[in-house]
């Protein structure tokens, strides 16, 4: 599928199966500054370890790449059909030269859709194509430069905060970084413990093993212990000087034992020397405990936003956990054993991309 844009531009569907075509995406990502979910090798890695195929249109002139819209197709026999940029991403969306190129690649993602039998279209950030929904209330990100020291560092964390790192530090925790099977056991004990204990269903441990194999030099697992026990973990990238703790989490013994306030301030360490100068804490629904936890130690959110295509008169598709509609499953969820929720719960998780 090509389609002209205007003279001597072209946009068309991605081949993952051409390593120069995903070269040249990787190269014009790199250029661009664009985010870890613009990244080819990311939306790989979400197709290897969740089945969700990945899938982008590009626009070029004369062999130049100009624009790059990255998609997953998402497919999920609970919510629906839909194309995601980027699939369980929290940023993506549309990265061009200019404007004509983003609305050419938006309009050319509506047809995509609509030949394909995906009834909405996803964008998280990027320019929002003029008649879409779009929305800058729901999420904030938190980002903040890193300090130049560890005592700096510690010297940042806003005072409550920082007396619960210096807590934690008084534990004489066991701290690793790794990328190890006893690294990646250890990350899915904590995390799979700690989305139960909040009623989400856990992603597919093989997405986390697809990940850390996409992003060799460039991903890796920290761990806080007690003795033998892992109390918190949490999946890192580090990406353009920033650090992203992405997939984070602590069983019930973490938070008496300040383990989840000690990963992140070890993090931060950590990052600084790997080179390092930004911690991007992620984002955060609007409101929530996370948003709180995420201010309270000194990081200002700022909204995301975001926007949505539905064809015709199909229903919009929520995947929001935090809507009202889902407070009852949610509150069932919390009480399963884990090793069921461990068991239905990367079935679910799949489609929440």
């Amino acid at each position: 599928m090509n389609a002209p844009v205007k003279a001597g531009e072209i946009v068309r569907v991605v081949d993952f199966g051409d390593a120069q075509d995903v070269r040249r995406i990787e190269d014009f990502v790199a250029e661009a500054g664009a985010s870890l979910f613009h990244r080819p090798a990311w939306l790989q890695a979400v197709a290897a370890g969740t089945g969700q195929r990945a899938a982008g249109l590009i626009s070029e002139r004369m062999g130049v790449v100009t624009g790059w819209l990255p998609l997953t197709e998402v497919r999920s026999a609970l919510f629906g059909k839909a194309l995601v940029s980027s699939g369980f991403g929290v940023g993506g969306g549309i990265v061009a030269d200019n404007s004509e190129t983003a609305h050419a690649l938006a309009k050319q993602a509506e047809t995509y859709a609509s030949q394909h039998g995906f009834s909405a279209i996803e964008l998280r950030g990027g320019p929002i194509p003029q008649g879409w929904d779009t929305w800058s209330d729901k999420h904030c990100g938190f980002e903040r430069a890193l300090a130049s020291d560890d005592g700096a560092e510690l010297l940042a964390i806003p005072r409550k905060a920082r007396a619960e790192v210096r807590k934690g530090l008084g534990f004489s925790h066991r701290i690793t970084i790794g990328r190890s099977r006893d690294d990646r056991t250890a990350h899915y004990a904590c995390y799979s413990e700690s989305v139960r204990n909040l009623g989400t269903p856990v992603f597919p441990k093989r997405l986390f093993a697809a990940m850390l194999d996409a992003f060799p030099d460039s991903s890796d697992i920290l761990t806080v212990w007690q003795g033998d026990t892992p109390l918190a973990s949490v999946l890192s990238f580090y990406h353009d000087g920033a650090v992203l703790p992405f997939w984070g989490g602590g069983s019930h013994a973490a938070r008496p034992a300040r383990a989840n306030e000690l990963m992140y301030y070890e993090l931060m360490l950590h990052a600084r020397r790997k080179g390092m100068t930004r911690f991007d804490f992620g984002r955060s629904k609007t409101g929530s405990g996370p948003f709180a936890f995420k201010k309270n130690w000194g990081f200002d959110p700022v909204p995301l936003t975001y926007g949505a295509w539905t064809d015709g008169d199909a229903p919009k598709r929520n995947i929001d956990p935090t809507d009202a509609s889902f407070s009852r499953k949610i509150e069932l969820w919390k009480k399963l054993p884990l090793p069921i929720a461990n068991k239905l719960g990367p079935w679910i998780a799949r489609g929440l991309a």
